[in-house]
């Protein structure tokens, strides 16, 4: 029955996303009130967009701070230029303290799995310990490792692989939008 469930639903989320596609491509050409709607949902600026962000949402979060980070290869250490984004959701953190995460540590697809999950773990930790410096409560922070079973991106390439080896941001009990 839950199967059932989940087929369905998988079904009708396939197809909501192919009629969203046909709606951008025919608003495009035409000067309706649509292509507003559309404009403004995939390609306005950044400004209005984030007037219509409640802060303190996921949304807000993902918009205006990034929900993750990037590791070097076979590395849990934290890169130079990956500093602005963790400072962006410390600084984040800290305006919401009612807001609690779970950061997840990822790895590219070469590697065992047990690897990958210890892997993944020394990053979730690196980039906990780094929110905790920047001064982000310990106890609103928890960790888990995916390893490689979920990538970002598929592929067997420099450019997937370099997309999976992060560390993502989930938030737990922020509002939806």
């Amino acid at each position: 029955m839950r199967f059932k469930v989940l087929s369905l639903l998988a079904a009708l989320l396939l197809v909501a996303a192919c009629e969203t596609a046909p709606e951008e491509s025919a608003d495009s050409g035409s000067s309706g009130t649509q292509t507003t709607s559309s404009t403004s949902s995939t390609q306005a600026p950044a400004a209005s967009a984030t007037n219509q962000i409640a802060p303190g949402s996921v949304q807000d979060f993902l918009v205006n701070v990034g929900d993750r980070i990037f590791f070097d290869f076979d590395a849990s250490d934290i890169r130079g230029d990956q500093v602005a984004v963790l400072e962006k959701q410390a600084a984040w953190l800290k305006q919401f303290p009612g807001v609690t995460v779970v950061i997840e540590g990822h790895c590219d697809e070469r590697g065992t799995r047990e690897y990958n999950l210890a892997l993944g773990e020394r990053r979730a930790n690196s980039h906990k310990d780094y929110l905790i410096s920047l001064g982000v409560d310990p106890n609103r922070l928890e960790t888990i490792s995916y390893g490689k079973e979920r990538p970002a991106v598929l592929g067997s390439n420099d450019a997937a692989w370099a997309q999976n080896r992060r560390g993502v941001v989930v938030l737990k009990n922020a509002a939806a939008s």
